[in-house]
């Protein structure tokens, strides 16, 4: 089976007012051909930071549409990537992933550790979740243990009085499956199941510093951005599968004197799967590798720029 063609977005990271911070790509897996589809320069953010409020982010596709969340706005584009309307929330803050279940639109707002709604069919914003968690005493095997508890407390996504910009969990990771709606996040040690009643409950272990966290067969998969890898691991936190993400010598790249904490090779994110059971996964400098979990080997790998500065954010299989 041919190599499909991905779309992906990117974070230019330590970028300033005035220059490209961001885009869009199309890239086919295949033949190699890259091509982009939308810069970003909006100069009214905050370019204060590693990524901040740079870029584009998260993608869904809903009736033929696309959408592509920036740090505080969904925008929605047509298939030639004409911008149709977009849709600024004041308790959307620094964005991640986006996730569609068909009816509803899934976003992690990010800073505000909060995952707020937006229905497809009416075109708005409807519900926000922010994620609240309380530390227990438990009687474990080994005796008294203290865990963190989670639930969620709803509250209006456009009210001027949305909770603060702590940014505790990192939420990173939406995903809807089966009905169900998870999240994750990079100060997060599990993949929580969001429940319409408030409870949030784990479903699977996993490390501190992951993006894109997902159920997947019968475990789960993320990137390990702490360990520059796409990782398949049991629900109890085992890793059945590593594999590393594409590396380049010094020499290769750009901008390769940038601090570490500003912009490195290696940074794992952007993970999706072909129908016949690829991982397609992204690091920076925007590069693409085709993984064969089962033969545990990388298939194919594409990048489109050496800038280390060059960060995948966004990463979905083009439909159209």
């Amino acid at each position: 089976m041919p190599l499909p063609t991905v779309l992906m977005t990117e974070v230019i990271r330590s970028t300033h007012m005035g220059q490209f911070h961001g885009g869009a790509w199309l890239i086919n897996l295949e033949s190699g051909q890259a091509d982009m589809v939308l810069s970003w320069s909006d100069g009214s953010i905050d370019f204060e930071g590693r990524g901040g409020m740079r870029g584009l982010r998260g993608i869904a596709f809903h009736n033929s549409e696309i959408y592509i969340a920036a740090h505080d706005e969904l925008f929605v584009f047509d298939r030639d990537f004409n911008k149709l309307r977009s849709f600024p929330c004041r308790n959307l803050t620094q964005v991640h992933e986006i996730c569609s279940d068909g009816r509803t639109l899934y976003l992690t707002s990010t800073k505000q550790d909060s995952i707020v709604e937006f229905d497809l069919s009416e075109q708005k914003f409807t519900r926000a979740r922010l994620l609240v968690g309380q530390k227990q005493q438990v009687m474990g095997k080994r005796g008294p243990a203290v865990q963190t508890v989670y639930r969620t407390v709803a509250f209006d996504p456009l009210t001027e009085s949305g909770p603060p910009p702590q940014d505790l969990y990192h939420i990173n990771s939406v995903w809807c499956e089966s009905g169900k709606v998870y999240i994750a996040g990079v100060r997060l040690t599990q993949i929580l199941e969001l429940h319409d009643d408030g409870c949030a409950t784990p479903y699977a272990d996993v490390p501190e510093w992951t993006h894109n966290a997902r159920p997947f067969r019968m475990g789960c998969l993320y990137n390990s951005t702490e360990q520059d890898a796409v990782v398949w691991a049991d629900k109890r936190g085992k890793a059945l599968v590593s594999m590393k993400v594409p590396k380049y010598a010094e020499s290769q790249l750009v901008n390769a004197n940038l601090p570490r904490d500003i912009a490195r090779q290696g940074f794992a994110r952007g993970l999706c799967l072909t129908s016949d059971g690829l991982v397609i996964a992204g690091s920076s400098p925007s590069t693409i590798a085709v993984h064969d979990l089962i033969a545990r080997k990388t298939v194919k790998r594409i990048s489109v720029t050496m800038d280390v500065r060059h960060a995948p954010h966004g990463l979905e299989i083009w439909p159209f």
